[in-house]
């Protein structure tokens, strides 16, 4: 038998992620050769610029013509991030038919249909296991092994920086800006934090699985965002003493014939698994009507984690171009609405400063049952004069628990509303 032709991967940026791929193509050329069932050679690491030295990748392997790169590829590994020209590059490999493997969650999120698109037209693979939470296997299990189930619900923490921040505002007490320099030191946090405390990297993570788990198209636009940076030490202690954490959540869920997704922070029991979730840990709690409930836990970010996630779609996809076979395809079938913010329920904790004097508690209470929302707990702590109230509500409609909290700022039996924080997970 003749021996099988070589599969030539391009690899488009030579990053952390990037390196870490290339020395593992190199590392385990031999075993990875017999899973694929055909070696892989390595035909270049696309840089924009070639005279500047990258650790770990010998020079001749460097090349700034992405587009000549591409068009000699079997597999493309798109590591670059962003929009451009990260979307072109892929849509040149998949017109020449080359498979493709990426992380590129916000290409994903903004561009995911054209690109699933041009890869059936191409009859080429489009594999994205670390766009969402790094190490951890994911979309291939809400793709593939729950392709016979009915996802219900997603519920998970996808970002590792802003999970750090919280944790460590929980463990040890700090301030929402000295956790988050900590985050900087460590390398957990960019020099500009914003895509993720501000919700934007967990919130094209979320339109991602979304779209996964409910069988439709859902976009970055259809996600509602809340960001971490309004969370406060006295927010995490108040949790603290009635027993739950804050974490950022991504939120997908069907709600009677309609879809809703959504980012921000919660409050989480502290007896539900993702409260144990710590440091820079990615979770995600997935609910099923046949299979029940199943988490998956691990790294979400770094060089070697995300690089393993990467390997393994490279190995998929160059199993099916040795034999001749092709990956799922996109399953957009289905066309729920996307229910807005405002008409999302859930439950909410509500709390607030007030004076220290009989008949405030009726009437803050009255406010809330005008706008039919159902207190469950009440929380009163005095501390010279001055009251303080945590109100928790059974499941309540968003625009009615926000119609809520303005009269009660209005109320002159408050003087402030401290925090609005939403509640998951129980």
């Amino acid at each position: 038998m003749s021996e099988p032709r070589p599969l030539a991967v391009a690899v488009l940026g030579p990053g952390t992620v990037g390196r870490e791929v290339v020395r593992l193509l190199a590392e385990h050329a031999d075993d990875l050769a017999a899973r694929v069932g055909a070696p892989l050679e390595l035909a270049g690491v696309y840089v924009r610029d070639v005279s500047i030295p990258r650790e770990g990748i010998d020079a001749s392997l460097l090349t700034s013509d992405a587009e000549a790169l591409v068009a000699r590829a079997d597999v493309v590994v798109e590591l670059m991030g962003g929009i451009s020209p990260a979307r072109e590059l892929i849509l040149a490999a998949l017109a020449n038919g080359a498979s493709v493997v990426t992380a590129n969650k916000a290409l994903l999120a903004a561009h995911g249909p054209e690109l699933f698109e041009a890869a059936d037209a191409a009859g080429a693979d489009l594999y994205f296991e670390a766009a969402v939470a790094g190490a951890i296997p994911i979309v291939r299990p809400v793709r593939e092994s729950l392709a016979g189930d009915q996802v219900e619900r997603i519920l998970g923490i996808v970002n590792g920086t802003t999970n750090y921040v919280l944790d460590e505002m929980t463990q040890r007490g700090l301030s929402y800006d000295v956790a988050l320099k900590q985050a900087h030191d460590l390398g957990y946090a960019e020099a500009d934090p914003t895509a993720d405390v501000e919700g934007f990297d967990a919130a094209a993570k979320a339109a991602i699985l979304a779209s996964l788990a409910f069988h439709q198209r859902v976009s970055l636009g259809d996600v509602y965002r809340e960001g971490i940076s309004g969370v406060t030490a006295a927010d995490v202690a108040s949790a603290r003493d009635n027993g739950q954490v804050i974490k950022l959540l991504a939120i997908a869920e069907r709600a009677d014939g309609a879809v809703a997704v959504r980012v921000h922070p919660a409050l989480v029991p502290a007896s539900h698994p993702l409260a144990g979730v710590h440091g820079a840990y990615n979770a995600i709690f997935v609910e099923a009507a046949a299979a029940g409930e199943l988490m998956f836990y691990g790294k979400g970010a770094g060089g070697v984690p995300t690089a393993s996630a990467v390997l393994g779609d490279v190995v998929s996809v160059a199993r099916h171009r040795a034999s001749g076979g092709k990956g799922p395809r996109e399953s957009a079938y289905a066309a729920n609405a996307v229910v807005p913010i405002d008409d999302v329920f859930t439950r909410y904790s509500v709390r607030m400063s007030v004076p220290d004097r009989p008949g405030v508690l009726q009437r803050v209470a009255e406010v809330f049952a005008s706008h039919g929302v159902s207190i469950e707990t009440v929380r009163q702590v005095s501390d010279q004069g001055t009251a303080g109230l945590m109100i928790s509500t059974h499941r309540a409609r968003e625009r009615d628990l926000a119609a809520t909290v303005a009269d009660l700022r209005g109320l002159d039996a408050v003087d402030d509303v401290v925090s609005v924080l939403r509640i998951e997970g129980d």
